[in-house]
């Protein structure tokens, strides 16, 4: 029967749980103490911990959810974060429950095993909705598919009666290369050299530890790992948004950028595509137009006898809009108002114009539509190909393995192991990032 749902109050009494894609737990809390946080009792907080706990078995052993009640979450690894969340649902008698792209964060063992304990779900009657753009999973796991597109439904299915390239095409409105064409490199010259980069992490410990490698002309170094293992603190010294510790050593064409700002870095070769787009790669309140020309704006092409040329701006702003493909009403438009693709786009759109010889492309593709992320590919294997080095850091370990020349893993801050993209397999960068180098 229909029932309308109008708070998160609502739809728990209504016995519907959320998985949310980023966590929501209290690190320094045990596990029984988030299951037990906000559910609803006469006693005071906490006070009943052991029959929580005693709870949290039952629900553990019935559906393959093994966890230590009494152990903090900070302790614990994505994986079994994940399941605590899930757990946190069960306890609240969920029988339907709703996954936000659960997938994200996790090692291909570790999506294995969720989507074992997924089924045992389904198959215990409960219902899932699995939220996810990664259409391999969603081929795999689902017992039927809806398509959105716009906000609107616009497709539905069974995995047995379509395929990935058909499900890509609903998603889109046309035809889309799942598969990047990827040709030979060519290398050139080293554009990018690291020597035994030491990085603190906003905690106090070593979050990056002695990491050197190199990247030429012409090439894409993949970096794959999960979530948390240095990839946010390298790609930050690198930028020059972060310290490093003495020791530690970067060269940009051969120029030592080890004490050099951003802006400097930017100067000697640096384009740099942030993780977040809002607000590090753009600015919600500016124009497309303005932050088309934000790291920009003293180019010599900009200004006349010390004042913006604006007729300049504006000509190689539109430009650029044409160029790029970015769907936008006009250059005045606020960038708040574009998707997440296009603002993407916007951003892209700046940095390769400023010519870069090294890139470091941090997430180029999270959270945009499949049309976008084919177009943000493409772009990179273009600047590949024309000589640019590219640090590429993605947590989606297709898109590494689909654009990269060499893959380096990183776990718990270091580089344990550097592959040929014509060598890469998944099942064995999987278990790398998971730390096993056996």
């Amino acid at each position: 029967n229909p029932i309308d749902i109008d708070s998160p109050s609502a739809a728990i009494d209504s016995r519907v749980g959320m998985i949310h894609q980023h966590f929501m737990l209290v690190p320094t809390l045990t596990v029984c103490e988030n299951v037990a946080l906000g559910v609803p009792s006469d006693r005071r907080p906490f006070t009943d911990l052991e029959n929580v706990a005693t709870r949290i078995s039952d629900i553990s052993n019935e559906h393959g959810l093994a966890v230590d009640p009494w152990v903090k979450v900070e302790h614990l690894s994505v994986g079994e974060r994940q399941r605590v969340e899930i757990i946190k649902a069960l306890y609240r008698d969920a029988e339907l429950l709703v996954l936000d792209e659960p997938t994200a964060v996790l090692t291909p063992k570790e999506v294995e095993d969720l989507f074992v304990i997924l089924r045992r779900m389904a198959d215990s009657g409960k219902g899932l909705i699995f939220i996810s753009h990664k259409l391999r999973e969603v081929m795999s796991l689902s017992d039927r598919i809806t398509v959105l597109r716009d906000g609107e439904v616009v497709g539905e299915t069974t995995p047995s009666e379509t395929n990935r390239q058909e499900l890509a095409q609903m998603m889109v409105g046309r035809d889309v290369r799942l598969t990047p064409d990827l040709p030979e490199s060519k290398l050139g010259a080293k554009r990018l050299e690291l020597s035994d980069l030491t990085v603190i992490g906003d905690n106090e410990t070593v979050a990056v530890n002695k990491v050197s490698f190199d990247i030429h002309a012409g090439e894409i170094l993949g970096i794959a790992g999960v979530s948390g293992n240095g990839q946010r603190e390298l790609a930050e010294a690198i930028a020059g948004l972060r310290e490093i510790e003495p020791g530690s050593s970067i060269e940009l064409d051969n120029s030592d950028v080890t004490l050099c700002s951003t802006h400097e870095r930017r100067e000697k070769g640096l384009g740099f595509i942030p993780e977040e787009r809002i607000p590090d790669g753009a600015i919600p309140d500016f124009t497309v137009s303005e932050n088309l020309v934000l790291v920009n704006h003293g180019d010599e092409n900009f200004t006349k006898r010390g004042l913006f040329s604006f007729d300049s701006i504006r000509s190689h702003n539109v430009e650029l809009v044409s160029d790029f493909d970015v769907k936008t009403p006009s250059i005045e438009t606020p960038t708040s108002s574009l998707s997440g693709g296009n603002i993407q786009k916007v951003i892209l759109a700046r940095e390769l114009s400023a010519k870069p010889t090294f890139l470091l492309a941090c997430q180029p593709t999270r959270g945009v539509d499949i049309g976008a992320a084919e177009y943000i590919h493409n772009r990179l294997i273009e600047q590949r190909d024309i000589g640019t080095a590219t640090l590429l850091i993605s947590e989606d370990l297709d898109e590494v393995i689909g654009l990269s020349d060499r893959i380096a893993v990183m776990y718990e801050g270091e580089i344990i192991s550097i592959v040929s993209g014509e060598d890469a397999e998944r099942n064995k960068i999987g278990l790398l990032m998971a730390g096993v180098t056996d």
